[in-house]
């Protein structure tokens, strides 16, 4: 199952969907504009996404014709990420470590469906750049959407990597309904911002949480880490 399918503003400095080390005021800080958005869990796999004041009307019109190339690449990218982890799995299994090696095209996948998620909803309006840089901490060449992690290469616990894919099952189930209350939230999403320009901010809060969820659940499926991901939206 993909972890993550399944968001915003200009790339300069602005507010941010979490985290106050985002370049602008965030709704996470003190000082963001809104209604606060609390930082989640700390857990080895961040999500953060710039948000915009507003989004340009025509946007939810266009993007899910615009995503597809994106899309293709991610599918791509899917599959080799889960031909890693099978291959992860066993050398996690025979020696206690994830290699080097290992560790960077999963990482790349994961920030590039959280690019594409981002873009596919409307959540920004920059089009996601078609980069691969195979490194753990985001790279910074899209500003709008951040993916930070830290994988475990040492010490790594064969118990809970060998039942991995029955471990991580409550999770995807919990999505899977989740899923389809965001599949409603941007569908109303799409007719505020077509008429607004603005996404609502529960509404945000919802979808934004949802990818940081999806980002855990991700991180552990594919063997990075070994910290059993909270259910939290937050």
């Amino acid at each position: 199952m993909d972890p993550a399918i399944p968001p915003d503003g200009p790339s300069g400095p602005g507010p941010s969907d979490s985290g106050p080390s985002g370049p602008g005021p965030s709704d996470s800080g003190p000082s963001g504009p809104g209604p606060s958005l609390p930082m989640g869990p700390a857990y080895p796999a961040t999500l953060d996404i710039e948000r915009a004041d507003h989004v340009a009307n025509w946007r939810p019109l266009v993007h899910w014709l615009l995503i597809i190339p994106q899309a293709i690449v991610l599918s791509v990218l899917g599959v080799v990420a889960e031909v890693v982890s099978f291959i992860a799995w066993f050398v996690i299994l025979f020696t206690g470590k994830l290699p080097e090696g290992l560790i960077g095209l999963q990482c790349l996948y994961i920030r590039y469906s959280n690019r594409v998620a981002a873009y596919a909803m409307f959540r920004r309006e920059e089009y996601p750049p078609f980069t691969f840089e195979t490194v753990a901490p985001d790279p910074g060449d899209d500003r709008g959407v951040r993916t930070d992690l830290a994988p475990e290469t040492e010490g790594r616990n064969r118990l809970t990597t060998a039942f991995r894919f029955i471990l991580v099952i409550p999770h995807y189930i919990v999505l899977a309904v989740l899923g389809i209350a965001l599949l409603f939230v941007v569908i109303a999403a799409f007719f505020i911002v077509l008429f607004t320009g603005n996404w609502p901010e529960g509404l945000r809060r919802f979808a934004v949480g949802y990818l940081r969820w999806s980002t855990r659940v991700a991180a552990y499926h594919l063997l990075l880490v070994d910290e059993y991901p909270p259910f939290s939206l937050e």
